[in-house]
């Protein structure tokens, strides 16, 4: 197997670091502590392709893959993982959601505004009595009434919610369906009435991109903007977080090399007894497990994304990536901190509130024991994870271009 980059992926890479240094990096404390939104640099980073690299040409991708896509996140978020909170809102899940099963029409209106950055996205499944069964736990109803359902119920951790004008949002149809009775909408809360998004507060998190409780009453989605049919949306959303979690994988590898990066300089600048504490043989074998951790999360990411661009079963190797990646960002911010010592607690060093994010992404797109139960069925031969691969009738991003079906 090559595991050597593309010229052209390494070049993205670089384009990456160079967006992020200019434009990102030097004003996000300053949309922190204002508690602002940065509209404007989503715009940029959108206008930039950071966004679009799995979508075709068509609607505003780049048609680089999944592995480009990889490369993207990961850079991001070494360098400021609090803008790649967004990541998935506007280049993941809920695009792709569109794409995979939204008609022609509804594929180019939405699509790629929410990649160019021009209009911001939002993915809402979870609710607040609800976890890893969502999908037969939900109570959130949609109700035909003529040329619209409305909606009514509450949702929970809704990233950006508070900000979105276009997003994906599920809720039952048929409440004696199971998951079965969940269909999918695309809804736009700036244009109808009955949505409110408040932002919950999260300790130690972006207060510039913030997570949501959703309340809905009678909130209007017109029949137009169902995605697929009726009782579609558990197909819809499990193939859509398959390239969720390889997002989420690739961030906490970012957020891993950053808290290694920081780790590493901080070992080499403070000294004790007239010599680094980089000397320290238990400084180094602090060091030694996260590079070791860093680089075996690295290649599973770019495994997993590897099978995606070349139309390889992937739920399984997904699940495996994100897994061990969110392990790692876990273990390397706690080690980082503790190399910190008591300066890994305070605001001015990054290693502060990276732990915090490494619990987050550790819990988001799929939680880590959620993960193991998958994995583990798949290998003691009870459920089988790659089942559904090719079997779900849905527009493939990879191997269909939507321009050809209009």
């Amino acid at each position: 197997m090559d595991f050597s980059m593309s010229p052209e992926i390494e070049a993205v890479r670089d384009m990456v670091s160079r967006f992020m240094t200019n434009e990102v990096v030097p004003v996000m404390e300053d949309f922190e502590k204002r508690q602002e939104f940065p509209r404007e640099l989503i715009r940029k980073a959108g206008e930039a392709g950071l966004y679009g690299a799995v979508f075709p040409e068509s609607v505003g991708g780049s048609d680089m893959g999944y592995m480009a896509a990889a490369v993207i996140i990961e850079e991001m978020s070494r360098q400021e993982v609090r803008f790649t909170s967004c990541n998935n809102q506007q280049g993941g899940t809920c695009p792709q959601a569109i794409y995979l099963a939204g008609t022609p029409e509804q594929v180019q209106k939405y699509v790629p505004n929410l990649l160019g950055g021009r209009t911001i996205g939002m993915m809402s499944l979870s609710e607040n009595d609800s976890g890893s069964d969502a999908l037969i736990a939900m109570k959130t109803f949609a109700r035909r009434d003529g040329d619209v359902y409305r909606i009514t119920g509450q949702k929970m951790w809704a990233s950006i919610a508070n900000e979105t004008d276009v997003g994906i949002l599920m809720a039952k149809t048929d409440r004696n369906a199971g998951a079965k009775g969940v269909t999918a909408f695309i809804v736009e809360p700036k244009k109808y009435p009955g949505f409110t998004a408040k932002p919950i507060d999260m300790l130690g998190m972006s207060k510039a991109f913030r997570t949501n409780a959703v309340y809905l009453d009678d909130f209007v989605v017109p029949v137009e903007n169902r995605l697929g049919a009726e009782g579609e949306g558990a197909k819809i959303i499990m193939r859509a977080l398959q390239p969720g979690r390889l997002n989420v994988a690739a961030k906490c590898v970012g957020l891993a090399q950053a808290c290694f990066e920081e780790a590493t300089r901080y070992a080499n600048e403070r000294t004790v007894r007239q010599q680094p504490i980089g000397r320290l043989q238990m400084i180094q074998d602090a060091i030694a497990e996260m590079a070791t951790a860093i680089e075996a999360s690295r290649t599973l990411v770019y495994r997993a994304a590897w099978a995606m661009d070349n139309d390889q079963p992937t739920n399984r190797i997904a699940s495996i990536a994100k897994y061990h990646a969110s392990q790692t960002a876990k273990m390397c911010a706690d080690k980082a901190q503790q190399i910190f010592g008591g300066y890994g607690f305070a605001r001015e060093y990054r290693v502060s509130w990276y732990r915090v994010y490494a619990d987050m992404l550790y819990n988001g797109e799929g939680s880590a024991n959620i993960q193991k139960i998958l994995i583990a069925e798949d290998a003691l031969g009870y459920k089988q994870a790659d089942r559904h691969h090719g079997k779900t009738g849905l527009r493939d991003i990879r191997q269909t271009d939507i321009a050809e079906q209009r």
